[in-house]
């Protein structure tokens, strides 16, 4: 074993510590999920801030932009299923294909492909659980949770939260009227909004 392992390229023990690292951290979600664990609590999602200040005369003039976006394809998760994918293949078919970057186009269909299929697992699943065991606006008010990706402040665009309803964890889109929510505040449900979209603000006061 150390032998094979000392004839490999410096490319492929970074492939082969990669990808096995990525399965361990997918048997481990997987685990979480089906105990009910939040497994997603690491998750992570792009959020930049610009502010600049001018002073003209005088007078301030401060521009200021925020980006906030809580998008479900740079989750962790997501990260972790696509190199999973991309890994084992290209660790599979190395043997087999020859082209280089054959091998990297077919890698990266499947590591895109796992992506896509494992989030609309977890939405039928998600969609499953709420339509069979809740009615959203008689439970989702006053419920308590976090944010899971960040969302936007002034109801300029949508985020995730994570609420505890019936002493399970759900997964709901979410707006506020406040300020943006980064991933990891406390919040509470002040409104329901529709079907999958609640209205959230900031909850300091409550320790989930």
């Amino acid at each position: 074993m150390i032998d094979l392992w000392n004839s490999l390229s410096v490319a492929m023990k970074v492939l082969w510590a990669v990808t096995l690292s990525a399965s361990l951290i997918f048997v481990i979600q997987t685990i979480m999920t089906f105990l009910g664990a939040d497994a997603d609590s690491a998750d992570f999602d792009i959020n930049t801030d610009v502010d600049t200040s001018v002073d003209a005369g005088g007078a301030d003039v401060d521009t200021s932009a925020g980006h906030s976006s809580g998008i479900g394809l740079l989750s962790f998760r997501n990260l972790v299923n696509f190199c999973l994918g991309f890994g084992w293949t290209a660790i599979l078919l190395q043997s087999q294909v020859k082209s280089t970057t054959l091998l990297l186009v077919i890698a990266l269909v499947v590591g895109v492909a796992l992506v896509a299929l494992v989030m609309l697992l977890f939405k039928w699943i998600g969609g499953m659980q709420q339509s069979g065991n809740i009615n959203i606006y008689k439970s989702a008010v006053d419920c308590q949770g976090t944010v899971y990706l960040t969302i936007p402040g002034e109801r300029s665009g949508e985020g995730k939260v994570q609420i505890s309803i019936n002493d399970a964890v759900r997964e709901y889109e979410a707006i506020t009227d406040g300020p943006t929510l980064k991933t990891g505040t406390k919040i509470h449900v002040i409104d329901v909004i529709s079907s999958d979209t609640l209205l959230v603000e900031e909850n300091n006061s409550i320790i989930i």
